[in-house]
């Protein structure tokens, strides 16, 4: 998955993605209670698909952290990132979201949006890399895109998500040209699915975290 494969180039992407995406500062928010919730001291974490950044911004407003890691397979992108902050605990490495190697050094890793792009062999290998980037007891936390149990449900949730970028001033070609890269652009899969797949990379624990609409969030504890 090398380059950006989001539906909006870097420089644009932080205005476009609030008006595709019902409640997506939501995410982080989860996110960072979750973290606050069940971590403590200095925290070292790695935001997988960083994107402009927006993962660390909310991170270092809210909790300590010790070392910040923004990975994405865009060089736009970590480009935006790393000019967002000065901290000298941020890092920043540009690297495809399958082939990167950390060995049990993240109290939390993140991936927001990301995972739905991959075929269901990457997925697994991006999991069992989360997974592996963790120490003991550190908390896995994606947001994603899923797939609906039926047909009939997947185009009742799309025509929702249709609806919503509709009243955010987007035109109608410009949402059914969104809304048509549904397993084309993107690969989702259901919610058991992911919560399987979640477990079977050795989570001791795999939850639903999060759910609206055709975006969900997944916890897992290492």
């Amino acid at each position: 998955m090398a380059g950006n494969v989001s539906a909006f180039c870097a420089e644009e992407y932080d205005e476009e993605i609030r008006r595709a995406l019902p409640y997506y500062e939501e995410f982080y928010r989860q996110a960072i209670d979750v973290v606050q919730a069940c971590q403590t001291g200095a925290l070292v974490w790695l935001d997988v698909g960083c994107g402009t950044g927006k993962m660390a911004e909310l991170a270092f407003e809210t909790v300590k952290l010790k070392r910040f890691v923004c990975l994405d397979s865009s060089s736009e992108m970590i480009q935006l990132a790393r000019a967002r902050f000065a901290s000298p605990c941020a890092e920043f490495q540009v690297a495809d979201v399958r082939e990167w190697d950390y060995d049990n050094e993240f109290d939390v890793v993140t991936a927001i949006q990301v995972n739905h792009y991959l075929q269901k062999e990457e997925r697994r290998k991006s999991l069992q890399n989360c997974w592996k980037a963790l120490k003991t007891g550190g908390v896995f936390i994606s947001f994603e895109n899923f797939a609906p149990n039926s047909r009939i449900l997947q185009q009742l949730y799309l025509e929702r998500w249709k609806t919503y970028q509709l009243r955010q001033g987007k035109d109608m070609e410009e949402c059914e040209r969104h809304i048509a890269r549904y397993g084309k652009a993107y690969f989702p899969i259901t919610l058991s699915e992911q919560l399987a797949a979640i477990k079977n990379c050795g989570f001791q624990e795999a939850e639903l975290l999060w759910l609206s609409g055709m975006q969900a969030g997944f916890l897992g504890i290492k």
